[in-house]
């Protein structure tokens, strides 16, 4: 194990300025060399499968022929860490001490990023986790409520997005691993599991915002090398490629580390304004900065606003506006994960101006919107999206701002045109198009350091001809000309998408499932405390209840689903299977996920963020809502998807992304069994 402990106890007590040096970002640590070698050789009879013994045809990549050469283990330790975390609002790093894990290839500089996880399809993952946090008598309580944040010192863990079994000790977030206990998870991972960009998280109900808060997440990435054939699609990690080798990666993992200092009255100590109103979480020198509730006596703690009242900036990779190094006229792939829980990422990248990377060293909270308007100049560099939530897209969609919402990844293809320093900023968004409800302004994430290279004047031209060019190279005979033909036609990807369409006729006569997401507050539809709840076309919204299932599904099946929110806007989100957007209706009943759709219902700037999604797959999606006046009813959007139910059975569930939303009531157990044969579901033999 690693000796982090004597490293961080050094960091921690560091003092005086923060220095730009300091926060230079690179990929996170990648999980080391495998321990258990298996040298399992493919054979001809694993060639031949092509989904499951039933004939599933739903992953339309064929199995992956290269050698499983190990089995990946990973050693996590959940304990508390003392580390320290810049804070723009003062130009310090603040000494914070935060559950975190602590264990295999766990950056000593860095603890509150796990590793990543680099994998392939047919190879099996192995997370051990050892909690060794104090005991915690609310995990055990059977008194408690559910829905009433608990068991902060229990945990589990979730592969999210991955195909894998929700049961036994596969992606089982059902799962409570006290105090004192031991655990491993086991993702066996399918040969024909698409390549893509995944993560892993704490999920235990009840305390999963405060963990993921705390930095307990991690990126999971799937790397592939199946190149289309005239019969199948391919991955797309075989096109991303240049002079024989894969196009530089940037793995970004993006957090809201929502941490607080506590005054000698246990509440959080805040700065107000003139009104009463906060406008800042305090560190004075020589606080300790904690996540140990979720809201203290004067309602500070997690909640709509806070992340902006907190005055903490979302970190990169475990750094606090860190610089990124890239290179002129180099076209890289961005893997960007939203691992964080209170907040909505629009990301842009303009050019800085001179002067930015000192004033950059300068920027107080309060002056963050006067920077950007000196320093961050110029029109937005466009970028393309290539994949949502790990899956590839069937055309590249341009873009120069990408909005990412909790649980959300983006694979992006990036290239800068000229050298010199670039802004890296969370744009302005419509109050409806964020997590907190509230217009926040834009603001500075970091900025992206350009070496001199090869200046791009044209770049959707720049990336065309690099991926034509890559195309000619790495793709077989028989579909080059096919791939190179859908590239030069609008960037078109269509033979590396994992999934066929689910058509109108593959759900015919199949029951439309609804979701719909509902927060009762006290006094204008409810007697009752504040509920966090869904419902569906069954019953109306109601809070979570572990020993209920709210949806029974049958293996083999396909199914359309209806997703909506009463009250404000919610990023849902559910296990195992992904699922294909079919439209995404406004209040007025206009289509806003079409290629070239304008989103403009309600105040605000136009939402960039639903144009183009029609047909993506996913496995997180925003609900939008929207009050048009301040006084007004919320007004939702009507979000259709599609699914299959493939392969695996067992319990999971779904639930709002909005992570204390969930541990408060905002979730439902979903199962999947086996047909009977005789037109109903099997229940077993007892």
């Amino acid at each position: 194990m690693l000796a982090v402990g004597a490293a961080l106890a050094a960091i921690a007590v560091q003092a005086g300025p923060a220095l730009a040096q300091d926060r230079i970002v690179d990929n996170p640590r990648v999980l080391g060399a495998p321990l258990e070698e298996t040298a399992q050789k493919a054979t001809t009879s694993l060639l031949a499968i092509t989904g499951t013994a039933s004939g599933d045809k739903s992953y339309v990549i064929p199995p992956s022929t290269a050698a499983i050469t190990a089995d990946k283990r990973l050693a996590l330790n959940i304990v508390y860490t003392d580390g320290r975390l810049y804070n723009p609002a003062n130009g310090r790093y603040d000494k914070v001490h935060l559950r975190s894990y602590n264990g295999t290839d766990v950056s000593p500089t860095t603890p509150y990023v796990a590793p990543t996880i680099s994998t392939r399809p047919g190879e099996t993952v192995r997370v051990a986790l050892d909690n060794r946090l104090p005991a915690d008598p609310s995990c055990t309580d059977p008194n408690w409520l559910i829905n009433v944040p608990h068991c902060y010192n229990g945990t589990n863990l979730h592969s999210h997005g991955l195909w894998v079994s929700p049961t036994g000790n596969s992606d089982n977030v059902l799962l409570s691993i006290n105090p004192g206990v031991k655990f491993e998870y086991e993702y066996n991972i399918p040969r024909d599991h698409p390549a893509g960009t995944f993560w892993y998280h704490t999920h235990r109900h009840g305390s999963t915002a405060l963990q993921v808060s705390s930095g307990m997440a991690g990126a999971l990435v799937i790397k592939g090398d199946r190149k289309p054939t005239l019969a199948a699609n391919g991955d797309l990690d075989t096109l991303l490629y240049k002079n024989g080798a894969p196009i530089p990666e940037k793995l970004l993992v993006f957090q809201q580390i929502q941490y607080a200092c506590l005054g000698k009255d246990g509440n959080i100590k805040v700065k107000t304004d003139a009104k009463g109103n906060v406008v800042e979480w305090v560190c004075d020198p020589g606080d300790t900065g904690v996540i140990e509730f979720y809201s203290d006596a004067n309602g500070n703690g997690f909640g709509p606003g806070s992340w902006g009242q907190s005055g903490r900036y979302t970190s990169i990779n475990g750094q606090v506006l860190a610089t990124l190094p890239a290179k002129q006229g180099e076209l890289a792939r961005w893997r960007m994960i939203h691992a964080g829980v209170r907040d909505t990422i629009s990301l842009q990248f303009v050019k800085m101006a001179e002067g930015g990377p000192a004033a950059m060293e300068r920027l107080a909270a309060a002056d963050g919107p006067a920077f950007q308007k000196t320093y961050c100049i110029g029109e937005p560099v466009p970028f393309y999206v290539v994949a949502d939530d790990g899956l590839t897209d069937a055309q590249a969609r341009k873009a120069t701002v990408v909005t990412l919402q909790p649980g959300y990844r983006n694979d992006l293809l990036v290239v800068f045109p000229k050298a010199g320093n670039y802004c890296m900023l969370d744009a302005d968004t419509a109050p409806s198009a964020t997590v907190n409800s509230i217009a926040v302004g834009t603001r500075l994430l970091g900025k992206v350091s350009v070496a001199p290279g090869q200046e791009v004047k044209d770049i959707p031209a720049f990336v065309t001809n690099e991926l034509v060019a890559a195309a000619n190279v790495q793709m077989p005979p028989d579909v080059r000309a096919s791939v190179v033909s859908d590239l030069r036609n609008g960037l078109k990807l269509s033979r590396f998408v994992p999934h066929p369409t689910i058509t109108e006729a593959e759900i015919k006569g199949s029951e439309t499932e609804k979701v719909l997401f509902n927060i009762a507050i006290p006094g204008q539809n409810t007697n009752m405390p504040v509920q966090f709840e869904v419902g569906s076309q069954d019953y109306a919204p109601r809070p979570y209840a572990p020993d209920r299932v709210d949806r029974t599904l049958v293996l083999g099946t396909a199914q359309e689903w209806e997703l909506r929110s009463e009250f404000v806007s919610h990023p849902f989100h559910i296990h195992v299977n992904p699922f294909q957007i079919v439209k995404i209706l406004d209040p007025t009943g206009k289509d806003v996920s079409a290629p070239g759709a304008v989103d403009d219902f309600g105040p605000g700037p136009p939402d960039p963020q639903y144009p183009g999604l029609k047909g993506a797959w996913k496995d997180t999606l925003w609900v939008k809502s929207v009050q048009k006046t301040d006084n007004g009813p919320y007004l939702p959007y009507t979000l259709i998807v599609r699914t299959r139910y493939q392969r695996y059975i067992g319990e999971y569930v779904l639930h709002c992304h909005i992570l204390d939303h969930e541990d408060q009531g905002m979730m439902q157990n979903v199962q999947i069994v086996l047909p009977d044969g005789a037109g109903g579901v099997s229940h077993g033999h007892h």
